[in-house]
């Protein structure tokens, strides 16, 4: 329970428990959890605010609520690392403009797309809305795992990030992605689709990382968490054969 109370702390603002000593690898295996209860937070809101609005007010309140339930935390590293990876910049130049706390016109237009993508998401989620909206920050909390796994820290001379590479992620930490996995059988083809969509999301970011700066920061998994849910949401709303 102590790693789950971390894990959501970490993720949001929500008062829940006493902070205790941070220690990030107790917390990483419950990321996906902590997605989940997010998602469960937004479900139930977003069933409050159709009561009151039209669909496309209410993706507008969902929005809001996923950047205000993290304080905007994972959008902060979306334009840090737009700014930096955007162009020919060597790593060294990249790394140094992702730890400017100004944002830059590549920063902010990432921003203005992603919330775009995600109300355009959110606007048009049909049959199994409920679940859809508990699923996908699930998925992209998990995507953080994939980060922590399979790309070194970029920063050797240390960061704020840094602690949570100091010991590598086994394969029991993973256990909590099934949860997303598992609830996409529900959702029939489609659930199948939002599965492969994230695995092929997830692994193209982290190529692009590779090939870019052979490394991941704070940042970058943050943008990849905002990318992620952005991605998702947009399957989820298909329509035709799903």
């Amino acid at each position: 329970m102590r790693g789950l109370l971390d894990a959501f702390q970490f993720m949001t603002i929500l008062p829940v428990g006493r902070s205790g000593e941070f220690q990030p690898r107790r917390m990483v295996a419950y990321f996906p959890v902590a997605g989940l209860l997010i998602g469960v937070v937004l479900a139930l809101l977003d069933r409050a605010f159709l009561w009151l609005w039209s669909e496309p007010v209410t993706a507008v309140l969902d929005v809001f609520f996923l950047v205000a339930v993290t304080g905007a935390f994972h959008l902060d590293g979306l334009g840090d690392t737009a700014d930096g990876l955007y162009g020919r910049r060597s790593r060294q130049d990249a790394l140094a403009i992702m730890k400017d706390s100004r944002i830059g016109v590549m920063g902010l237009v990432a921003i203005v797309c992603c919330l775009a993508v995600k109300w355009a998401g959110l606007a048009g989620l049909g049959q199994h809305r409920w679940l859809l909206l508990i699923v996908v920050p699930a998925y992209s909390r998990s995507a953080i795992l994939f980060g922590l796994r399979f790309l070194p820290y970029g920063r050797p001379d240390g960061g704020t990030g840094h602690a949570f590479f100091e010991q590598k992620l086994a394969l029991s930490d993973f256990v909590g992605v099934s949860i997303p996995l598992g609830l996409s059988i529900w959702l029939g083809v489609r659930g199948l689709l939002m599965a492969v969509v994230f695995f092929v999301i997830v692994s193209g970011i982290l190529l692009f990382y590779k090939k870019r700066i052979n490394g991941i920061t704070g940042d970058m998994l943050g943008a990849m968490t905002e990318i992620t849910e952005a991605g998702l949401f947009l399957v989820a709303s298909m329509g035709g054969f799903l």
